[in-house]
């Protein structure tokens, strides 16, 4: 049985089709999974131009953003029953006896790889995922947001775990995309006061996170509203952008013994130096992925309708429109496209 997948298929720009792909087999601690819904993350838009800084495994079935039921199960598989309602974590593969993954930290593992570009992701009808990195989905919970779970999974991380927030500390994000919206909108769950910053061109994404998550919208410096209650700075800046300039632009607006975390990737030299991070006692604090607790409570997030995806949600395409939705988030005429399987 052959179903229609979102397949780069090489590292050249532009290298991604429609393909017709096997059912996959599944082994004995994996299920077979079903896929309702699958986002598109700026990581696959950058396979797409050839933009992108890791390996990957050609030809490969893009997508780990996703949600669907369980049709299968492995001879070894507990917990876990047809037709259940789960959304998937990220690491397909790990060592098992990494001393990260021994800690819990098994997205720190360097040998780990994921969907979409280590082995076969979601943009298709079946995939299949590892038992270990399933999470049940309520029925109150519609997959077209359960679906956007890994993306908040990244916001947690960032601004939960890796950041210092205090409520009523003020705290600047940089990059008002996907993962940028969602850092502000989890920051302002911790209590801050939040700035999310942007270009001439991210106007009505910064209409988003002011209209929809009662963020500041600021669009160019944001130096002005760092200093606004003592001329000291912000407390803390989530960097969620990754270029080179927002950095910088970080380092200056943040407070003596503030931090900066950074979750953007970026493959630019830094093009000046570090010191002020020394003079200012700051705490540089990288982010990355997410494991199993966080998953549980992004999912409690969304339940109970404290995080509401709704508003990033630019649209819902059907596998064989793929390029449409690639698009349209490429040209930032949406925050964040969704795939159905056909």
């Amino acid at each position: 049985m052959q179903s229609a997948a979102v397949v780069n298929y090489a590292p050249e720009p532009n290298s991604v089709e429609i393909r017709e792909v096997d059912r996959p087999e599944i082994g004995s601690q994996d299920v077979l999974l079903e896929v309702s819904h699958v986002g598109v993350c700026g990581s696959d838009l950058h396979q797409w131009t050839a933009h992108h800084s890791w390996p990957v495994n050609y030809p490969v079935v893009l997508g780990h953003e996703f949600g669907g039921h369980v049709v299968e199960t492995g001879n070894d598989v507990e917990g876990w029953n047809e037709g259940d309602r789960v959304v998937s974590e990220t690491a397909a593969i790990i060592d098992s006896n990494n001393p990260m993954t021994r800690r819990g930290l098994y997205n720190l593992d360097p040998t780990r790889k994921g969907f979409g570009y280590g082995v076969d992701g979601a943009m298709t009808r079946y995939v299949r995922v590892p038992s270990r990195i399933l999470h049940k989905v309520p029925k109150s919970l519609a997959f077209e947001h359960a679906c956007l779970t890994e993306p908040c999974c990244v916001a947690y991380n960032a601004v939960v775990r890796n950041a210092r927030i205090e409520p009523g500390d003020r705290v600047i994000v940089m990059g008002p995309g996907t993962i940028g919206i969602l850092c502000a909108a989890m920051a302002r769950l911790c209590g801050a006061e939040v700035a999310l910053v942007g270009l001439e061109s991210d106007r009505h994404r910064l209409n988003i996170a002011e209209v929809h998550y009662g963020c500041h919208g600021i669009v160019g410096d944001p130096t002005n509203w760092a200093n606004e209650r003592d001329g000291m700075g912000c407390d803390g800046v989530i960097d969620a952008a990754g270029s080179s300039i927002t950095l910088e632009i970080a380092m200056q607006v943040v407070r003596p013994a503030g931090w900066i975390s950074k979750v953007g990737w970026g493959p630019q030299p830094l093009g000046y130096n570090l010191d002020p991070l020394v003079q200012k006692n700051v705490t540089l604090q990288g982010s990355f992925s997410h494991n199993w607790p966080i998953w549980e409570r992004v999912l409690a997030l969304l339940t109970s309708g404290q995080l509401n995806v709704a508003p990033i949600i630019g649209g819902i395409w059907p596998i064989d429109q793929w390029q449409t939705a690639f698009e349209k988030m490429h040209r930032g005429e949406v925050v964040k496209s969704v795939l159905q399987p056909i």
